[in-house]
């Protein structure tokens, strides 16, 4: 593998800034929210603005579809979801951003390739891989990936159809919005799921789920959760589902007492689940069918093979933690095993390397300054770039995500006088090379395609609700907006028409 340093091969007289009669050209390799502001953030840049500079922008994706992880990393519940796509289409619906999705960089396209056709390139591929947990029966049968659920039940074209739903008892590890999606999905009745855009297959495996318990697990105390308000307050909305705390995990230290009185959203939520704890004790005569449990001060240390099953996992062993004084933990050398037959692991992301790029495998993050990607002798590397996830990390929620945009944008136009320039800036000239390669290519156009067939396939399992003598079926009453299209090939063939 060709690792580039920061003058490796490259050309910087007659910069594309300077070269006239043409817009500069920029990809950007990454269709979510990150690309798509980094997209906008340029052309609605003062330089854009005040004709200092003229942009073309192409913005490409490994899947058929835009919005990466809006589409595929958030739970469809998530009341949110729908206001985000909304801004992003907006941005690319304008017309001055071009839309080319099923194209995979370092397959279907090589820096190589970017090179030649673009001045600069933006890489904006985020993180869709769980951060790894280094305990012992991690690889026990029933042990799961939380970023892997989510891509099962948000439908990701590239993964399985199926998921073994089959424990009634259930542990996920984490204490950030990731594990309360992944834990609210397993324990949420799939009915109340029909108003999403969840797939059928999905609708249909989690309705044969015989879940009763599913445990969250926090290492530290409740003042240090990593999730929000919001997706705290989305788990007391769950129909037939009760919320179970437990006393002795609501214990807290100078540290925890200072961050509830300076921060308005830590107090929120103490105080939110603290109200939880006295209600749960006080309305206990009707239990629901599920259970959600949320648990602090508690590290995980081993998942338990069974001795029944080999190979199966069959429980959970933790070390109980106390808080320090500073609001971290320490081991107390008390043990507590839980009876699971699952454990779901949501720890946080990880970012994946890119072919011809330096890679920080610890932190996993394209290596930059401010968004200047730096080549393996540390020097930026003129014309290349990151943003989002890729670039800082996968840690902030997507607000963060405009401000880190902003930062590499403002690097970008302060180097465009010294960017390498294309060898072939022609917009048609990267559509002559797909076809060329036989790359099926998606369009904007061929999205608003896709978009209106998710929508027709909501409205006809709403009307078909109703039997012909008019008698109520299941899911009467249930308007589904849209159904997400799951298989590549069938995105590909109705995009492209």
């Amino acid at each position: 593998m060709a690792w580039l340093t920061a003058s490796e091969g490259l050309t910087v007289s007659n910069s594309a800034a300077t070269t006239p009669n043409r817009p500069l050209r920029v990809a950007i390799v990454g269709a979510g929210p990150a690309g798509v502001y980094a997209a906008d953030i340029l052309t609605k840049s003062n330089e854009v603005k005040d004709g200092h500079v003229e942009v073309s922008i192409d913005l490409f994706e490994a899947y058929p579809a835009p919005y990466g992880l809006i589409r595929y990393g958030v739970a469809p519940d998530h009341p949110r979801i729908k206001g985000i796509v909304n801004a992003l289409h907006k941005v690319l619906d304008r017309g001055d951003i071009r839309f080319l999705g099923n194209v995979t960089y370092g397959r279907d396209l090589t820096l190589h390739d970017f090179r030649a056709f673009y001045d600069a390139v933006i890489f904006s591929t985020g993180a869709i891989k769980d951060a790894d947990l280094n305990i012992p029966g991690v690889e026990l049968e029933g042990s799961f990936g939380g970023a892997d659920f989510v891509s099962w039940y948000d439908g990701h074209p590239d993964v399985s159809r199926d998921w073994p739903l089959d424990a009634r008892e259930i542990a996920v590890i984490g204490n950030g919005n990731v594990a309360l999606d992944v834990a609210r999905m397993l324990v949420k009745h799939p009915e109340e799921l029909l108003v999403t855009e969840i797939p059928d297959n999905v609708y249909a495996g989690l309705k044969k789920s015989p879940v009763t318990d599913v445990h969250v697990f926090g290492r530290r105390g409740p003042a240090q959760v990593k999730f929000t308000p919001l997706e705290l307050r989305e788990l007391s909305h769950c129909k037939d589902v009760d919320i179970v705390l437990y006393p002795e995990d609501f214990e807290f230290d100078e540290a925890s007492d200072e961050a509830i009185k300076t921060n308005n959203q830590i107090k929120t939520m103490v105080n939110t689940m603290t109200n939880w704890l006295v209600e749960e004790h006080a309305e206990s005569e009707q239990p629901s069918s599920r259970r959600l449990h949320l648990h602090f001060l508690h590290s995980p240390v081993e998942i338990l093979d069974s001795a029944e099953t080999p190979g199966k996992a069959s429980g959970i062993k933790f070390e109980r933690m106390q808080l320090d004084g500073t609001g971290n933990v320490k081991g107390t050398g008390e043990f507590i095993e839980y009876p699971v037959q699952s454990v779901y692991r949501a720890i946080g992301y990880h970012g994946s390397p890119l072919e011809e790029l330096e890679y920080d495998a610890r932190r996993g993050v394209i290596p930059n300054d401010g968004g200047r990607v730096l080549g393996a002798d540390g020097e930026p590397v003129p014309g290349i770039y990151a943003t989002g996830w890729i670039k800082r990390g996968p840690v902030g929620l997507i607000g963060h995500t405009k401000g880190d945009a902003l930062e590499t944008i403002g690097f970008l136009l302060e180097d465009r006088l010294n960017l390498p320039p294309a060898e072939n800036p022609d917009p048609q000239a990267i559509i002559d090379l797909l076809e060329e390669r036989g790359i099926e290519y998606t369009t904007w156009e061929g999205w608003n395609r896709l978009d209106a067939h998710e929508a027709a396939l909501g409205a006809a399992w709403t009307s078909a609700q109703t039997s012909g003598d008019g008698t109520a079926v299941e899911g009467d009453g249930v308007v589904r907006e849209r159904i997400k299209v799951v298989p590549r090939e069938e995105m590909i063939r109705i995009s492209r028409g």
